[in-house]
């Protein structure tokens, strides 16, 4: 039966270069063996003191990785900023990028809503996955190769100003974001799948077909632009009177044309109005009608209100 100094040294030898096995095998036995004989002389028992010289040798492996200069890390301090800081950048926005516009693309040829949702969070955490993998990957090559790569050092130049409080954090932007998105899903999705139909089975869509001639795409252009002033207001992270002013200009002009369509009966679309007969009371309409002018409204002096505020705040 072997010794646990003959298991300890085959341990640490079948993890080191074969050329080198016979001087490790050499040195490390003597080491053990002189400190073995260092406790038997204080009055231990040979057994003990074997076992105890080396459970304070550690692990073979992490012996051998040391022997061997052999990293045990997938990415070293050298580089480990540097992956950290990409791979917070590109999740950030990759994955509910391109998960959103799977999305929006399935609901706007076809697929339910809910399956065209589903399937961006399925594409987006897909994403994340395929993202966080081949940044991993790629500095976790770059650590073994060990290229001289001149990376900027580090300056003072570098130290961010102490922010004033803040007003935006990243679960309001992606709120935000998320919000006009699905609006501006939400238009081509109630053309082609609308849940109203005809007696005979025939979808209608709610909002009136012929503004697609006009209204409807500035509206989603308006909305997409909301969206690139949402991730523009978190790289600025703070409020501004420049993003005040073209937070104004984008709200009003979404909410303008929705309130003028409103006002003149031709937002919503007439099948639909024919279709179902509480609609066809005017009463009801026109109750319809102001609620959600009113609404479109207060919502819209709430947000130039709460961003004039908070610009102020911030400066």
């Amino acid at each position: 039966m072997s010794s646990l100094t003959d298991r300890y040294l085959a341990a640490t030898l079948r993890a080191v270069p074969a050329p080198r096995r016979e001087e490790i095998a050499t040195e490390l036995r003597a080491s053990i063996e002189d400190m073995i004989e260092g406790r038997t002389g204080a009055g231990r028992d040979a057994d003990t003191a074997e076992r105890e010289v080396l459970t304070e040798l550690g692990n073979p492996d992490r012996l051998a990785a040391r022997y061997a200069d052999r990293r045990l890390q997938l990415i070293g301090p050298t580089y480990y900023l540097h992956w950290q800081r990409l791979l917070r950048l590109l999740l950030t926005f990759v994955p509910a990028l391109v998960g959103t516009v799977v999305g929006v693309v399935q609901a706007a040829t076809g697929e339910d809503l809910v399956p065209a949702i589903t399937s961006g969070f399925g594409t987006a955490f897909e994403v994340a996955i395929q993202v966080t993998f081949w940044v991993t990957l790629t500095f976790a090559i770059i650590e073994r190769a060990d290229p001289s790569l001149k990376l900027p050092a580090w300056t003072v130049d570098q130290l961010p100003e102490v922010p004033a409080k803040q007003d935006m954090t990243l679960t309001d932007i992606a709120a935000s974001a998320a919000l006009m998105l699905f609006t501006a899903a939400f238009l081509p999705w109630q053309h082609f799948l609308s849940w109203a139909r005809q007696i005979d089975g025939e979808r209608i869509p709610l909002l009136d077909p012929a503004l697609w001639r006009s209204w409807l795409p500035v509206l989603m252009a308006v909305l997409l632009a909301g969206v690139v002033f949402e991730l523009v207001k978190y790289r600025v992270g703070r409020w501004t009177w420049p993003l005040v002013a073209v937070k104004a200009a984008l709200d009003l002009a979404f909410s303008v044309p929705v309130v003028w369509l409103l006002a003149e009966d031709r937002l919503l679309n007439p099948d639909l109005v024919e279709r179902f007969a509480w609609l066809q009371d005017e009463g009801n309409l026109q109750s319809i009608t102001v609620i959600a002018i009113v609404t479109t409204g207060v919502v819209l002096v709430w947000d130039l209100i709460d961003s004039g505020v908070k610009a102020r705040r911030a400066g």
